[in-house]
């Protein structure tokens, strides 16, 4: 039998997956967190950052290829697939980007690729015994040349601009989780213990909100991350204790409307504690704005993070971000090759344009107006 609780439940259900943007965009949050989770096990550079650097085929236009020659540096050491999964391969080779490859005596002749046509290059001489088991120019070939496509091209770095986009969706998903988490708990705590207890309590928990409010968020930011040096720790805590003063705001709001409510005067007359109030009966039904401030948040996060890189102070090299890349290449827009600084700037915009949809369907949603 439905409760009344259920039918608010499933009517909210519907007026979300009524609203087509709402939808699109979770889809593609979704598809955003999914290819962030598999970043490495996506990307055509698995290695660690994708920092596999070639110089000489640097800023190759869309769907570039080119024939690598694979150098073993070492024996390869066991490396477990959970540290495959959260920091990449690990690179025991060198990539020569190649024109072609001769044998001489006992050394293979790597001829590197040059753009210029009619050109060869200065040949990098390589003792034969780099290779195991082969002999045969056939057998190097098929061992330890392959043709790499690069579907996005290279950087200016000749990295794989795909590899680094993907595994930079991971900074701008990891940075919007955590600061969001951190101004939850921050926001929620101080904003129910001002609007439930009130008094003198409320007065200074609210100047401290109005500080905070009254500094420029990407300024304190920039602050915080000075202070603490640079790094993408450093960067979570930074945006985390910056978001949490809209949070507590809507909160303490809420909480001082649902006090005055008859089933919390009920909790107290009943004699449960004032936490239990608070944790069973109060903030359950203040919630739901915040979940929509944690989606406008999340998107802050992300752009707060990328102006960081972007300004130099964010992730470090060779951590790729989205911020950072378009810093690399901003310059490119007016030198023919746009896209090196337009696509991550695209990841960016429909990453925070679907958080902030989504929001707005979920409020609408929630809204028992509508």
């Amino acid at each position: 039998m439905f409760t009344s609780k259920n039918t608010h439940t499933l009517s909210t259900l519907q007026k979300f997956t009524h609203n087509f943007w709402s939808v699109l965009s979770l889809i593609i949050i979704f598809l955003f967190g999914i290819t962030a989770l598999f970043a490495y096990a996506l990307a055509p550079d698995g290695t660690q950052n994708a920092n596999q650097m070639h110089l000489s085929i640097h800023s190759k236009p869309l769907g570039f290829k080119v024939l690598l020659l694979k150098i073993p540096l070492e024996e390869k050491k066991a490396q477990s697939w959970w540290n495959k999964f959260i920091y990449g391969n690990t690179n025991f080779q060198t990539e020569i980007p190649l024109d072609h490859i001769e044998i001489n005596s006992n050394y293979l002749l790597a001829y590197p690729y040059i753009v210029s046509n009619g050109i060869t290059g200065i040949p990098k001489k390589i003792p034969l015994s780099k290779f195991k088991n082969v002999t045969t120019l056939k057998q190097i070939e098929n061992n330890y040349i392959s043709q790499k496509t690069f579907i996005l091209g290279t950087d200016k770095y000749g990295r794989d601009l795909l590899s680094r986009l993907l595994i930079g969706s991971r900074i701008s998903f990891s940075i919007g989780f955590v600061a969001v988490f951190i101004s939850l708990i921050i926001g929620v705590f101080f904003g129910a213990v001002a609007g439930y207890f009130g008094g003198i309590l409320d007065t200074c928990i609210m100047w401290i909100i109005n500080v905070v409010w009254s500094i420029p968020t990407l300024l304190l930011v920039i602050a915080i991350t000075l202070a603490l040096e640079k790094g993408l720790l450093q960067v979570y805590i930074a945006v985390g204790f910056t978001m949490w003063v809209e949070v507590a705001r809507v909160v303490r709001g809420q909480v001082i409307s649902i006090k005055e409510q008859q089933y919390v005067t009920a909790a107290k007359t009943l004699g449960y504690s004032h936490l239990r109030t608070l944790w069973h009966h109060v903030l359950p039904n203040s919630l739901a704005p915040v979940i929509v401030i944690s989606a406008a948040n999340f998107a802050g996060a992300i752009l707060i993070e990328s102006g960081l890189s972007f300004l130099g102070i964010g992730a470090q090299p060779p951590i790729p971000s989205w911020g950072s890349m378009i810093k690399d290449h901003y310059s490119y827009i007016i030198l023919g090759k746009a896209y090196l600084a337009i696509a991550p700037g695209l990841a960016i915009m429909i990453l925070v344009m679907s958080f902030m949809l989504l929001g707005n369907g979920i409020r609408d949603a929630l809204d028992v107006k509508n």
